[in-house]
């Protein structure tokens, strides 16, 4: 259907996952199987639903997996404002990594809106 790869909020959002992989590579090593883990999920998670999505039949499935893409940014936000809070972030990374998930928040929205109708 979609050519994912050619899609600005695939290739934003592999920038993000890597932005969240280096930020967690100092994170304490008790925090390994705990923070550092689901952060990285959520974060891999979020292109690979968009790729999912395109590449299946209809709008209407690539906008579900939109959807789990959108849930995933939000649960990531919530881990960096809790990563931040216990230090494991600096304030600027978190507030960078966290504009940046804001920013495809909309970009998702508003892709999700587009097939809704």
């Amino acid at each position: 259907m979609n050519n994912y790869k050619e899609l600005d909020i695939w290739k934003r959002s592999i920038k993000l996952a890597v932005k969240v992989y280096k930020a967690t590579k100092l994170f304490p090593s008790e925090e390994r199987f705990g923070l550092t883990s689901q952060m990285r999920r959520c974060a891999v998670s979020v292109p690979s639903n968009i790729a999912e999505g395109a590449g299946r039949k209809s709008n209407k499935e690539f906008s579900q997996f939109l959807s789990i893409s959108y849930a995933s940014l939000c649960e990531l936000e919530t881990q960096v404002i809790i990563s931040e809070e216990l230090e494991f972030l600096e304030i600027t990374e978190a507030e960078i990594i966290c504009k940046e998930i804001e920013e495809l928040q909309k970009m998702t929205f508003s892709l999700i809106n587009k097939f809704s109708v």
